[in-house]
């Protein structure tokens, strides 16, 4: 025998609950791997339901129909000869496991149920399922009858234990067990586990592919071995993004790497790995071995089934196989991953949805044209996808999706889109929604950008609409509102810019749901999908309208910092130089909601409106949430943290107790926000991420008089000191 070993690890775009889908990707997969001579395949975590099935784990018809999937991927002559691994959602003893199952030509192998569950940020694991709690365990588990009838078996091992195939042994690590202090690998490791795999529903959140790929590189760097890592991609029906990133590791290094971001539904990478070089890691390191002797056996299920080719077919294969080299590990920037992202997501709902495009307010400010950059990119990587995807049947969806979203027959049309800024005309529909109080210059910029990614772009102008509604109430209580640069009160003024907004959100889901139909000439009876673009950190603050235009069917940047939104702008100005000029404006421009008139002495300003800025938010939320503060326990933090803005703790204070004010008298916002692509750690979505109360005592009476009392013991401990500093101060020299 040679000592090498093929091995294959997948990305797959599942859906919850799209059994056939699901089980078509799966055995795409399967063939796949066995077309790169892969002996053993590698797929995300609840492949065959969709991991964001969530209530629905609580339903019969989820297990049954997994198990009938199941039956079918045992039968499936792809699903020979190669040593399958998939995840589905078990019953035992009346209690849900998230499980592995894994199987050889029709056999089941072993059920492995997840150890530690995720239960924290975007997860809620524990809600559907329990734990499997006792370790190095097995169990006899009874198959039902449509699975005993495909495979003569009547009871399958069931628990924490690994496969011994006739050449190296394999363990499982799924998901959270990874990231959790006392990880399986480890003790699997130390007995003789040589290849660890890991089943994942990894959502994409800044920079976390780096957290994965560094935990992977160090269990095998310590341990040696080798490392599969297998995720979902794509949005499943959730408000996050599977980013995929598949991987091999091998001891330490990292061998192969999946792309982080695809419109592709299935991706396999494989890795050729010489177990030798595990072997010879781990004998080389004499402590390892003491550890090991003390090491308690896992229980190992046999299979007579090898991995490794012998060495005639080695040698012979065309190439011959030989260890894949070590590979630099591939990150995005911050920048792409806001490009690439959300529009991946976009891109999946709207197929998905079977809808007809997408409707954006685009307001002439950086918010917005965030957010139609973003549509613009996902038309260029759909395009990009349809020329370079090496599959034809792969292409071909690819090509069929685009026909149906651009209203087109999905098998007789010849449409094949070859131009980023054609289908975006197809599919975007923007719309400047100008009021009195809006100006030239952002009517300008809005356009220009529209004509430059190739949007389909109107100018409305809503100040009669507006009107109407002020009539209505002038007419109910013979009141005529003001602004407050008139001499109105500050519920006039707020009231005034509330229509305006509001006037646009009615007026976005009129044009939404007929502009296909006009555009079409009366024929097409499908919508577009209304884009919010409202910023996490307006989110935060509250710094928006309840029920106007960001109430919308999508927010792709709900997630996405101000601050980390002007870096995007500015990576596309430096990227797409047809778009230079054009964004540059927008990033010059003050952010300003032009929702009251512009005097000589007042112009309005996003910053000045919410009394602090996009950079102090940011600050303010990563502590509320990553640091988990409170009002007192912030303060304390900017006290050493805002030391070189020479912030007296008197000011410190006045900012924390702003924050926490309207952070509370604006919580309630959080409940109607549209589903938005989660991607920042301080992200405050109320739906699923930031479980929290919406209603606050907002005064803070307790935390705001501790911070008031630190206050005046800084003052006094300050004013001691500087007492003491005069007291011991040398006294004049005497004059001679």
């Amino acid at each position: 025998m040679s000592s090498f070993v093929t091995v294959a690890t997948c990305s797959l775009n599942q859906w919850a609950l799209d059994f056939e889908g699901n089980f078509n990707r799966i055995v795409e997969s399967v063939r796949r791997a066995k077309a790169a001579g892969a002996r053993f395949r590698l797929g995300p975590e609840l492949e065959i339901t969709g991991y964001g099935c969530n209530d629905h784990f609580y339903e019969n018809d989820t297990y049954t129909h997994s198990w009938e999937v199941l039956a079918q991927l045992l039968q499936h002559p792809e699903c020979r000869d190669i040593l399958i691994d998939v995840g589905m959602p078990v019953r035992y003893r009346n209690t849900h496991y998230n499980c592995r199952v894994i199987f050889l030509n029709s056999k089941i192998v072993l059920i492995r149920p997840k150890l530690y569950l995720a239960n924290d940020g975007n997860y809620r694991e524990m809600r559907w399922f329990t734990p499997w709690s006792h370790p190095k365990t097995l169990v006899d588990y009874t198959l039902p009858t449509m699975i005993a009838t495909v495979t003569g078996q009547k009871t399958v091992p069931f628990g924490d234990g690994v496969v011994a195939t006739l050449d190296t042994v394999l363990g499982t690590e799924l998901c959270e067990e990874l990231f959790t202090p006392d990880s399986p690998h480890i003790h699997m490791s130390l007995d003789g586990v040589e290849i660890f795999t890991n089943s994942s529903s990894s959502h994409h959140e800044f920079q976390k592919l780096g957290t994965r790929i560094q935990l992977m590189r160090e269990a095998t760097l310590k341990c040696g071995g080798a490392y599969l890592y297998a995720n979902q991609q794509g949005c499943d029906g959730e408000r996050v993004y599977y980013d995929g990133g598949a991987l091999v590791a091998l001891n330490g290094d990292v061998v192969a790497q999946g792309s982080q971001f695809s419109m592709r539904e299935v991706e396999v990478t494989t890795a050729c790995i010489d177990l030798e070089q595990i072997r010879g890691k781990r004998g080389g390191i004499p402590s390892r071995g003491m550890q090991s002797a003390r090491e308690a056996p896992y229980p190992r299920v046999s299979v007579n089934f090898s991995l490794m080719r012998t060495l005639s077919e080695a040698l012979n294969a065309v190439p011959p196989y030989s260890a894949t080299p070590v590979r630099e590990v591939f990150y995005h920037t911050p920048e792409e991953e806001i490009q690439l992202g959300p529009a991946c997501w976009l891109w999946d709902y709207l197929r998905r949805s079977r809808q007809a495009g997408f409707f954006l307010p685009l307001s002439g400010g950086l918010d917005s044209c965030s957010t139609a950059l973003i549509v613009a990119s996902m038309c260029k990587l759909v395009v990009q996808e349809i020329k370079t995807v090496d599959a034809e049947a792969e292409r071909q969806q690819l090509i069929r999706d685009a026909r149906r979203v651009a209203g087109l027959d999905p098998v007789h049309s010849d449409y094949v889109p070859t131009d980023a800024r054609e289908l975006c005309g197809r599919l975007l529909h923007t719309c400047y929604m100008g009021s009195a109080n809006s100006g030239p210059v952002t009517r300008e910029r809005a356009k220009k950008l529209a004509d430059a990614i190739g949007a389909y772009h109107f100018d409305l102008n809503i100040q009669g609409v507006v009107d109407s509604v002020l009539t209505v109430f002038q007419t109910v209580t013979s009141k005529a509102l003001r602004y407050k640069t008139a001499g109105g009160a500050v519920v006039e003024n707020l009231a005034l810019q509330n229509i305006q907004a509001r006037s646009r959100m009615v007026l976005s889901y009129l044009f939404a749901g007929l502009l296909p139909w006009h555009r079409s000439g009366g024929v097409r009876g499908t919508s577009l999908l209304v884009l919010g673009s409202s910023n996490v950190d307006e989110t935060l603050r509250g710094y928006f309208t309840k029920y106007d235009c960001s109430s919308a069917d999508l927010n792709p940047i709900g997630g996405i910092a101000k601050l980390d939104l002007r870096r995007f702008i500015a990576h596309m100005a430096r990227t797409e130089p047809h778009l230079t000029d054009i964004l540059q404006a927008f990033l010059d421009a003050a952010p300003t909601a032009e929702l009251e008139p512009e005097t000589s002495a007042y112009v309005q300003t996003d910053e000045a409106d919410m009394g602090m800025s996009y950079a102090e938010l940011g600050v303010f939320g990563s502590l509320r949430k990553v640091g988990r503060c409170g009002p007192l326990s912030m303060f304390k933090a900017l006290l050493f943290q805002w030391r070189d803005r020479v912030l007296s703790p008197t000011e410190i204070a006045a900012k924390v107790r702003r924050f926490w004010l309207y952070y509370g008298i604006n919580r309630h916002k959080t409940t109607i926000l549209p589903p938005s692509y989660h991607m920042s750690p301080y992200s405050p979505d109320d739906n699923r991420y930031d479980l929290r109360p919406f209603l606050y005592n907002s005064s803070w009476s307790w935390q705001f008089r501790k911070i008031d009392e630190t206050v005046q013991e800084l003052a006094a401990a300050q004013a001691s000191t500087t007492q003491t500093d005069k007291v011991n101060a040398p006294g004049p020299t005497p004059s001679t």
